[in-house]
C-alpha cells in the first residue's frame, strides 16, 4: 500500500508536469533552467543560510521543551542534510524522515524525536496557512475561484483541529496519561508534547517568530528567482502569489519538490496577468534555486559518511568506541534512509 501511494505521488507529479508541457510548451521549462546565473546562485546560498538557521533554531525550541537534548550547530547540519534529501529524492520529505528518527535515536526516545520534527513542521505550515488565508481575505482579487475556496476551507480545518486539540488535551490528557491501554497513553503523551512544543508562554514566541522569519526567506528567494526570470513586476503584487506557491508546495504529489508548484504558479500568474509560462519559469528557477541553497547538505551528507566509514574500518584494539552523539552520525543511517 505504501509503495503504491508513494508511486501514485511521483505519477500525479509527472501528471501536473505533462499536462503543463502539452498545453505551455517545454520553453517555460527550459528558459527557467537557462537563466541561472551567478548572482542568483549566490543569492539563494545567502538566503537559505539564513532560512536554515530560522528553521533550525525552531527545531531546537521544540525539541529543548520536549526534553531532548539539541544544539544549534547540530540542528543546523542535519537541516541542511534533510533539506537536500528531500531536494532529491522522491517525496520531498524522505530527509525529514530521516532527521527525525536519527535525532531520536541518538537522544534515545525515538517516538518523541518523530514528535518534534513533525511539530516544528507543524508550526512553519500554521504560519503559511495563515499568511493564505490573509492573502484571501485582503487580496481576494488575486486568488482565482476554487484556489480562493480551498484557503478558506483549510483554514477552517486547521482552526477547529487546533480548538479540538486543546479541547481533547485538557478533557482527556490528565485522565489517560496514566492509562493502561497504550492508544489512550499515546495520544495524551501527544497532546502533552504538542501543548508544550507550540503553545506555551515560553514557546510559542520564538517558534512563532522563527516561523515567520523562515517565511519571509523563502518568499525572498522567490522574489529572486523572479528577477532572474525576467518578471519585473512589483514585488507588493508577487509576494501574495508566492505565499499560494508555497502552500502548495505541501502538497504530496512532487519529485524534488517539482509538480504542483509549476502547475499553482501557472495558474495564478495567468490570473493576474503575467503570463502562464512566465509562472512555470519562475516556479523552475525557485525550484533549482532552493536546491542550490540546501547543497551544504550535501557536503554534511559528505563528511558524515566519510567519518562514519572510518569509524567501521578502524581496527579493533580491545577498547570500547565512545559513544556517538547526532554530529557522529555515520554512513548507516544514510544507507537506512535509503533502503
Amino acid at each position: 500500500m505504501k509503495r503504491a501511494l508513494a508511486w501514485l505521488r511521483i505519477l500525479g507529479a509527472f501528471g501536473i508536469l505533462g499536462v503543463l508541457v502539452w498545453q505551455l510548451g517545454s520553453a517555460a521549462f527550459l528558459d527557467g533552467l537557462g537563466r541561472i546565473s551567478t548572482p542568483g546562485v549566490l543569492a539563494a546560498l545567502v538566503i537559505g543560510f539564513a532560512t536554515t538557521l530560522f528553521s533550525a533554531g525552531r527545531w531546537q525550541i521544540v525539541a529543548t521543551r520536549l526534553g531532548l537534548r539539541l544544539s544549534l550547530r547540530t540542528a543546523v547540519a542535519d537541516y541542511y542534510r534533510a533539506l537536500f534529501l528531500n531536494g532529491v529524492l522522491p517525496a520531498g520529505v524522505l530527509g525529514d524522515v530521516h532527521r527525525a528518527v536519527q535525532h531520536g535515536r541518538d537522544s534515545g526516545d525515538v517516538p518523541r524525536g518523530v514528535r518534534a520534527v513533525v511539530l516544528e513542521r507543524t508550526a512553519g505550515q500554521l504560519v503559511l496557512i495563515a499568511s493564505a488565508v490573509t492573502v484571501v481575505l485582503v487580496s481576494p482579487g488575486v486568488v482565482p475561484g476554487a484556489f480562493r475556496e480551498v484557503v478558506t476551507v483549510t483554514g477552517v480545518v486547521v482552526v477547529l483541529a487546533a480548538v479540538a486539540a486543546v479541547i481533547a488535551g485538557r478533557v482527556f490528557g490528565g485522565r489517560w496519561i496514566h492509562s493502561p491501554s497504550k492508544v489512550r497513553r499515546g495520544f495524551a503523551v501527544t497532546l502533552a508534547d504538542l501543548r508544550l512544543g507550540l503553545f506555551t508562554r515560553e514557546t510559542w514566541p520564538g517558534v512563532g517568530f522563527l516561523s515567520a522569519a523562515t517565511l519571509a526567506g523563502h518568499l525572498a528567494l522567490f522574489v529572486v528567482a523572479a528577477r532572474v526570470a525576467g518578471v519585473d513586476a512589483p514585488v507588493g503584487q508577487l509576494v501574495p502569489l508566492m505565499i499560494l506557491a508555497l502552500l502548495a508546495m505541501g502538497l504530496p504529489l512532487n519529485v524534488g519538490g517539482f509538480g504542483p508548484r509549476e502547475g499553482v504558479c501557472a495558474l495564478l500568474f495567468g490570473a493576474a496577468g503575467l503570463g502562464a509560462a512566465q509562472g512555470v519559469t519562475v516556479a523552475v528557477v525557485y525550484g533549482v534555486l532552493t536546491l542550490v541553497a540546501s547543497l551544504p547538505g550535501a557536503g554534511v551528507l559528505l563528511v558524515r559518511s566519510v567519518a562514519g566509514f572510518r569509524v567501521t574500518r578502524a581496527p579493533h584494539t580491545g577498547v570500547l568506541p565512545a559513544p556517538r552523539t547526532a554530529a557522529d552520525t555515520g554512513i548507516e543511517s544514510e544507507v537506512g534512509l535509503k533502503s
